[in-house]
Order: C-alpha cells, then structure tokens, then sequence
C-alpha cells in the first residue's frame, strides 16, 4: 500500500529512500518541488514530479 504523508517534508523526514532521491536532484528541481511541498505526499509523487521536471534535460 502506497503510504502518504502530510507534504514533502514529512516524507523525506521519515522515508530515508525518498530523501536520498531527494537529495540528488539538480538543485532547480528541488526548488521546483518545494514550491509545492503540500502536493508531494508519497515518494511515487516525489518521483512523479521529478520525472516530469527533468524530461526538459533529456
């Protein structure tokens, strides 16, 4: 079962997997998604939105 959390930050605080992919994103993209913290509440939607922030650089 997907676990969800209140936003972004209560994710990477306890998901040590959803922080290190955190973490090494480009620094834009993690601005980008902390922008919009209350919208990221699983780690499928952190990679989601990743995802579509960085099919630009490909």
């Amino acid at each position: 079962m997907l676990k969800k959390y209140p936003d972004l930050y209560s994710l990477i605080d306890q998901e040590p997997e959803a922080d290190q992919f955190y973490n090494s994103l480009p620094d834009y993209v993690r601005e980008m998604i902390s922008q919009r913290a209350t919208s990221v509440n699983s780690f499928e939607s952190l990679q989601n939105y990743a995802d579509n922030l960085l099919q630009g650089d490909r």
